[in-house]
């Protein structure tokens, strides 16, 4: 554990892939154990795709016949560099839950207002706020979740994203 830098006056909302609420939640239906980290590792509060051919899932977008889902926090990433504190990265071959319907927190690198759609990078998984499609940059393009934004968040602060 490293030495503590900061201090916070408020207690955080939480962190990024974690459960919003307790509201009903689901999961991509893929098979008990099939779902598992491909060659990069998955970095969870992002979006993920599996693909149902290799069993793999992956932040960026594979193939076209992969099923996009949430990456939650649910403790399975690991601290591999020896000189990181933290991590978000579950490692390859570990299983991964996908899921595709609930409240969840997630980070928004140009922030988020309620109401707008959720958009996810198919290049790194990262989401983005929108009222429409975002245009392409630098190869990565964009697709639409499903989910919508739940709070609001300034650039680089965490909102609730919500879908049922």
């Amino acid at each position: 554990m490293g030495f503590q830098k900061n201090l916070n006056n408020d207690l955080p909302v939480g962190v990024e892939g974690d459960f919003a609420s307790t509201n009903p939640y689901h999961t991509l239906l893929v098979g008990e154990g099939e779902a598992k980290a491909g060659e990069s590792g998955v970095i969870v509060g992002r979006f993920a795709w599996f693909d149902p051919d290799t069993g793999t899932v992956s932040n960026a977008k594979t193939s076209a016949k992969a099923l996009i889902g949430f990456a939650r926090r649910d403790n399975t990433a690991l601290i591999v560099q020896f000189t990181e504190e933290s991590s978000l990265k579950i490692p390859k071959g570990f299983a991964v839950t996908l899921y595709d319907g609930g409240d969840f927190w997630a980070r928004f690198a140009g922030g988020a207002q309620i109401g707008q759609k959720v958009y996810a990078n198919t290049m790194d998984g990262s989401v983005n706020a929108a009222d429409s499609l975002p245009a392409a940059v630098d190869g990565a393009s964009f697709v639409d979740t499903g989910f919508v934004v739940a709070s609001n968040a300034d650039a680089g602060a965490l909102a609730k994203i919500t879908k049922y």
